[in-house]
């Protein structure tokens, strides 16, 4: 067990209601829209904030109460926060001083982190001579060098150009896998998450509304954010028998909907596009206008309005042989087998 935590905080607006728990050596993506709580979340757990009620435990110890200096925690911010009046050295070194290390030990362990990161010939450099992906690996040095049993990561890497972010992601994955406690990364890019994370958290709102592996989450999404971050389409409606009631005269046909609240996933590629009314076996079936063409490496994410609006995802090729463009009237087409379908 490395952290539990119930944590109520009041921001603003922002009203955040979580309970966590981080298993040592798991690595979890904390994922939501701006503004629902995940950075409010993060500088809670390090202390940073303080809560309205609950509590924080790590490894069993209440640290509720404690500072962030006495906290077994170490944090890496999306903009490094470096001192700009201390050398790389000396920041990494901070936080080992603040634990009570004398100085000549939190040099010497500054400068190990340094080396590790592949920074040893910069230790001498303010933050305004680093790069940013210069800065960033020393942010990480100091993070881990106070020897933290929860690490937090605030989009490390969302301040990085295309190229840095590949070099610094290598070096944050490869100290990440040596790490035995728990951490946790705060990201907006769903590729970075699912590349990295053995679980993922979707927060929206300030409230937890899913969590799960990346399959399960994918497979199952549970809310319009989490459709779109995975790519699919989905809907809420009332399950009766063969189709599903979305509400104002709309419906789904599927094969098993069940009864009750249920949620509805199509994939945008088990949607066909047909540019007229068609003689055919799918049970659903409806025009619709395009409202937009997005083109995605040798896939078209194609945007229908209308009656039941949804995304299908065809070849350049079928745009092509369709001509389908924007303000275009479509025909789409899914098959009742294609839909999975799900309890809300």
């Amino acid at each position: 067990m490395s952290l539990d935590a119930d944590i109520r905080v009041t921001q603003g607006r922002l009203e955040l209601d979580v309970e966590l728990h981080l298993d040592d050596g798991e690595m979890v993506a904390l994922l939501g829209p701006n503004g629902a709580g995940k950075t409010t979340l993060l500088r809670t757990l390090a202390g940073l904030l303080p809560m309205a009620a609950g509590s924080v435990r790590i490894d069993g110890a209440d640290v509720t109460t404690l500072p962030p200096e006495q906290r077994p925690v170490g944090m890496v911010f999306q903009d490094h926060l470096l001192f700009p009046h201390l050398t790389a050295l000396d920041n990494v070194a901070f936080g080992v001083r603040a634990r009570g290390a004398r100085r000549t030990e939190a040099r010497r362990t500054a400068v190990g982190w340094l080396a590790d990161v592949g920074l040893a010939d910069r230790a001498a450099a303010r933050p305004r001579q680093l790069s940013g992906g210069e800065a960033q690996r020393v942010a990480l040095a100091r993070a881990l060098a106070v020897s933290p049993r929860l690490l937090l990561l605030d989009e490390p890497l969302a301040a990085l150009d295309a190229t840095t972010r590949v070099q610094v992601r290598a070096v944050l994955r490869r100290h990440l896998a040596g790490f035995d406690g728990a951490r946790l990364l705060v990201t907006h890019d769903p590729l970075e998450a699912f590349a990295m994370a053995d679980r993922l958290i979707v927060i929206e709102d300030g409230h937890i509304v899913q969590s799960g592996s990346v399959a399960e989450v994918s497979a199952r999404p549970r809310s319009r954010y989490v459709a779109d971050l995975v790519g699919v389409n989905l809907f809420r409606g009332r399950g009766q028998g063969d189709h599903i009631d979305l509400g104002g005269g709309r419906r789904l046909a599927v094969a098993a909907a069940g009864s009750g609240d249920v949620f509805a996933v199509v994939h945008p590629r088990a949607v066909s596009l047909f540019r007229q009314p068609f003689d055919g076996t799918p049970r659903n079936s409806w025009p619709g206008p395009v409202e937009a063409l997005d083109h995605e490496g040798d896939r078209v994410r194609v945007r229908v309005g209308g009656l039941v609006p949804l995304v299908a995802e065809v070849t350049p090729a079928a745009v092509a042989d369709q001509r389908l463009v924007e303000g275009a009237t479509v025909w789409v087409a899914v098959k009742a087998t294609d839909i999975t379908v799900f309890p809300a």
